[in-house]
């Protein structure tokens, strides 16, 4: 049996993180990865670049059953903080857009980082550590494949059910139970929707096809670049929207924000008056997006002159454009969400510090925690936020 003071459940965003500052403050810490590598989801992220973080991260992009409960955490490692040290190891980096910031180069960059901070704290890293078992008798004792551990601090990193080809799996929510913790019911997010009949068909015909659009559901609203697949719906509104999203709710897509299409329509029927509405509208959306409506919302006047039409029923269709209401049948599920929903209730757990209230010394930090962020890197600020925030007292 080795013995450590901490023991780290988990090689991801915020399990290194967490390595990090105990292993700066002195502390004897081995980490026990799953999967044949470190740091799997960033080196996959953001297209290969990694989404590190974002420069706008404020509690109000994060999903938590308690709102309150990552401001403490957030508010004392921040984005800036993250970016300091990205600087300091001297990784190029952009902001691609509403805040995002992304490797110039490669993801592998980040994930370098994060093994030489580890390196110089004095962190052991062990990966292919599976058959993972806890038990806790006068300290944790975590038996694996790769040996038997034990320290006065376990912490659980070990993510949630997202992208399971990449080792994803419900250990992290077990361990919770096996303590008599609340685990929250969870639930893929970040994910593409799907659809079924109709819908889908028309989906299948656009796959490829993109335009920006302002999405509603559940009273929450995004507005970002929405993808047509041959499944049903993607791109980041939808990714977003997806995280508000119940089965059996509607979606409502405003193809045009910020347009006062029936303005624009009625404009166009007094200077235009031969115009077909296809063309005009050709000047906002793509061809074939246009061709798909017209035959959704105005069929029966495809091909009649502008000056034909009544001015209600421009009114009419500018409203159709502007809150198509569409039902998913689902979305993707794990295998394609990025982020998954709910998880070890946070009333189980210190904001401070990220330990169990019932068990001194067990941590949960990450995503196996029911904190959630929007798209556009908030997630990984909540990995090195949460990360740092029981790195500093475990």
């Amino acid at each position: 049996m080795e013995h450590a003071d901490v023991i780290i459940i988990g090689g991801g965003a915020a399990g290194l993180m967490c390595a990090i500052a105990a292993g700066q403050r002195g502390r004897q810490v081995v980490v026990l990865e799953g999967s044949n590598k470190i740091g799997k989801k960033i080196l996959m992220s953001g297209g290969g670049r990694c989404n590190f973080t974002n420069i706008h991260t404020e509690p109000s992009r994060f999903i938590s059953a308690n709102p309150h409960f990552c401001k403490s955490a957030l508010s004392r490692y921040t984005q800036w903080d993250f970016i300091a040290l990205v600087e300091k190891h001297g990784i190029a980096y952009h902001e691609k857009s509403l805040g995002q910031l992304f490797c110039d180069t490669s993801s592998k960059e980040i994930v370098a980082m994060l093994a030489k901070e580890c390196d110089e704290a004095g962190v052991r890293i062990l990966t292919d550590c599976t058959k993972l078992s806890v038990t806790n008798d006068t300290g944790y004792t975590v038996k694996c494949s790769r040996g038997t551990f034990k320290s006065e601090s376990l912490v659980v990193a070990s993510g949630g059910l997202s992208i399971p080809k990449m080792g994803a799996s419900d250990f992290g929510y077990r361990l919770a139970r096996q303590f008599s913790l609340r685990v929250l019911d969870t639930a893929a997010g970040l994910v593409p929707f799907t659809l079924t009949g109709a819908l889908h068909e028309l989906s299948n015909r656009l796959s490829g096809v993109s335009c920006n659009a302002t999405v509603t559901v559940a009273d929450t609203q995004f507005t970002e670049d929405l993808l047509f697949t041959h499944r049903g719906l993607s791109g980041p509104v939808m990714l977003q929207a997806s995280s508000y999203w119940l089965p059996g709710d509607d979606i409502t897509i405003d193809l045009l924000p910020g347009v006062d299409v029936a303005g624009v329509l009625l404009e166009a029927k007094a200077s235009r008056a031969k115009s077909l509405l296809r063309v005009v509208l050709a000047d906002l959306l793509p061809k074939a997006l246009i061709i798909e409506l017209q035959a959704l919302f105005w069929p029966s006047i495809n091909n009649v002159p502008l000056a034909e039409v009544a001015d209600d029923r421009l009114g009419e269709i500018a409203d159709k454009l502007q809150s198509w209401s569409i039902k998913p049948a689902a979305t993707e599920g794990y295998r394609t969400a990025e982020v998954t929903l709910g998880g070890v209730d946070t009333d189980e757990i210190s904001s401070k510090t990220m330990e169990s209230k019932q068990h001194p010394g067990l941590f949960f930090i990450g995503e196996v925690v029911d904190v959630t962020g929007h798209l556009g890197g908030f997630n990984f600020q909540w990995a090195w936020s949460s990360g740092q925030a029981a790195g500093q007292v475990v």
